[in-house]
């Protein structure tokens, strides 16, 4: 896969992934695809050595991974990857609807930390996971996207807010509710949801129990720049690094373990079942691994990469990042760190990084923040923490994080993928 091939893939995934439900549908698909066995959690697992396998949680979080081939787990250990499926966003409310003045709107809470300017005057649709009573009295559940633009957030004129654009603050409780049309009396959002359901080819739907629905951007995934050195989209944090490690698990032929990991929940803390702060990864290896001794050797001879974006300098807001840490979109993956382990990379899993991509003539960058400014978190320090693998933070480069439409280097994924892809296929670290 060249470059190019790597960007339009990259789009691909992205415009099919508007939930964390939908991209993990589309990795599983591709796993499927290429012949990975899908493991539900509730069965009886089968595992030989050289078997490549998946399994998923709450179908919002996947683990997919290739068995050792030709030794044992605890000779070679695993090379893993990890990314997160979710992405800041507007979720719909349990019984979202409003009618007020003429119009029909809908209630929606801010999931995660989302720059909430840029979602103003964006042609929005929703989608998600609906769970509904079937005919026969079962539960069933089914992932909807409307797909068209059926709703905006109105910016309200400035002749009504002089002060606009030098001091704009946003309630989300009372500026946020998308206008979706006009109607004579209250709509029904459950009948709408059971009317989509219906249209989609579902017959036997007696009636809408739940859903997990969100708005996001119609807006398509698109290069841009003078000479196209720029991919701009929705949830390029984080789904770029899911698409980037499941493409290199993908090319990765037999070899020693190799594993990738996409978790839900990152942008809200990691605490859930299927949240890196959960147990998922501890489990899922515990099955494949039933004997202590034989799990603690081989993850002692693992590595992680935990692969989430990292803030890339802005040349309108240089201040803002520490002057020799400031990475540059299409100069190379960078190494995150931070002296109070907000990440998890220390002077020895750094280095192996830095080895596998001067391999590779990959350029490797370096980002920590300013020591007067607050830093994120990834689920690299949660996952070492959990299950005692050595880990590292990487990240390729980006602009506009946690907004509506962020911006990505083309040259860093793909170089991203080139690492990923020769960590998955080294015998030994």
């Amino acid at each position: 896969m060249d470059q190019e091939q790597c960007n339009r893939e990259l789009t691909q995934f992205l415009a099919a992934s508007p939930t964390p439900f939908h991209a993990v549908h589309e990795m599983a698909r591709q796993l499927s695809a290429s012949s990975f066995v899908y493991l539900p959690e509730a069965d009886s697992w089968s595992i030989r050595p050289g078997g490549r396998y998946d399994t998923t949680r709450n179908g919002s979080s996947i683990i997919a991974w290739m068995m050792p081939s030709g030794t044992v787990p605890a000779d070679t250990g695993f090379r893993m990857v990890g990314a997160h499926t979710d992405s800041p966003c507007l979720k719909v409310k349990p019984q979202p609807e409003l009618h007020r003045h003429g119009y029909t709107q809908l209630g929606v809470e801010v999931y995660g930390s989302a720059l909430l300017n840029p979602w103003f005057d964006r042609d929005l649709s929703i989608a998600g996971r609906v769970s509904y009573l079937t005919d026969q009295g079962d539960v069933s559940h089914r992932l909807i996207d409307f797909s068209r633009a059926i709703a905006v957030i109105p910016s309200l004129a400035i002749h009504l807010d002089r002060e606009a654009n030098q001091n704009h603050s946003i309630n989300a409780q009372t500026h946020l509710p998308p206008v979706l049309g006009q109607a004579g009396e209250k709509p029904d959002f459950t009948a709408l949801l059971h009317k989509t359901i219906l249209a989609d080819g579902v017959s036997d739907v007696r009636t809408v129990l739940d859903y997990e629905l969100f708005f996001y951007s119609t807006d398509r995934p698109r290069l841009v720049g003078l000479a196209e050195e720029f991919i701009a989209s929705a949830r390029l944090d984080n789904l770029l690094s899911c698409f980037i490690g499941l493409k290199a698990l993908l090319g990765t032929e037999i070899g020693p373990g190799a594993l990738l990991i996409c978790n839900d929940h990152e942008e809200v803390g990691s605490t859930s079942a299927s949240g890196a702060r959960g147990p998922m990864l501890r489990q899922m290896l515990e099955r494949i691994l039933p004997g202590a001794d034989e799990r603690n050797r081989s993850i002692s001879r693992s590595i992680l990469i935990s692969a989430d974006n990292a803030h890339g300098i802005h040349p309108n807001f240089s201040d803002r990042h520490d002057d020799n840490h400031g990475p540059i979109l299409n100069r190379g993956p960078a190494i995150k760190l931070n002296a109070n382990q907000r990440y998890a990379t220390n002077s020895e899993t750094g280095a192996i990084f830095r080895k596998l991509a001067s391999d590779l003539d990959v350029p490797v960058q370096a980002f920590v923040a300013r020591s007067d400014m607050p830093c994120g978190t990834t689920i690299g320090p949660l996952a070492a923490a959990e299950i005692g693998v050595r880990t590292l933070d990487v990240g390729v480069p980006q602009l506009a994080m946690h907004s509506i439409r962020e911006l990505a280097g083309t040259a860093d994924a793909f170089n991203l993928c080139k690492v990923f892809a020769r960590l998955f296929g080294t015998p030994r670290l």
